[in-house]
């Protein structure tokens, strides 16, 4: 049986092609100053929350989302990381509340793997 990886990201594509993630859309408002208190608290307090929970892949190799190596890089879950999609549904309403469209994709092939853990890969999206 083939593993169904998911990833949320906006529903446009950006000047270079790509799809921003769940997590730089609402840290995109953040830097923005677009996020109420709230909202702020909410992102400050689960983003220390990820870090806390999973490696940031860059940690491991700071190559992974070097545009000039890994052109594209994306980073999925795996089914395996139930706890960490079930606190995306905070960001997602952050991103409603300020009308930025973001959805969940998912696929049992979403590219060439780049990394991997026991919650996440990342990698190089398929050419279409």
């Amino acid at each position: 049986m083939a593993v169904e990886y998911v990833r949320f990201q906006s529903a446009t594509s950006d000047e270079r092609g790509q799809f921003k993630g769940v997590f730089g859309l609402v840290n995109n408002l953040a830097r923005d100053g677009r996020l109420t208190a709230e909202q702020n608290r909410f992102r400050s307090e689960n983003n220390a929350w990820y870090d806390a929970a999973y490696t940031d892949p860059s940690t491991v190799d700071s190559s992974v989302y070097d545009p000039a190596v890994n052109a594209g890089a994306t980073a999925w879950f795996k089914p395996s990381a139930s706890h960490l999609i079930e606190r995306v549904a905070g960001y997602l309403e952050i991103l409603a509340a300020h009308g930025v469209d973001c959805h969940a994709v998912k696929s049992t092939d979403p590219g060439r793997v780049i990394y991997e853990d026991d919650v996440q890969i990342v990698v190089i999206p398929h050419v279409c």
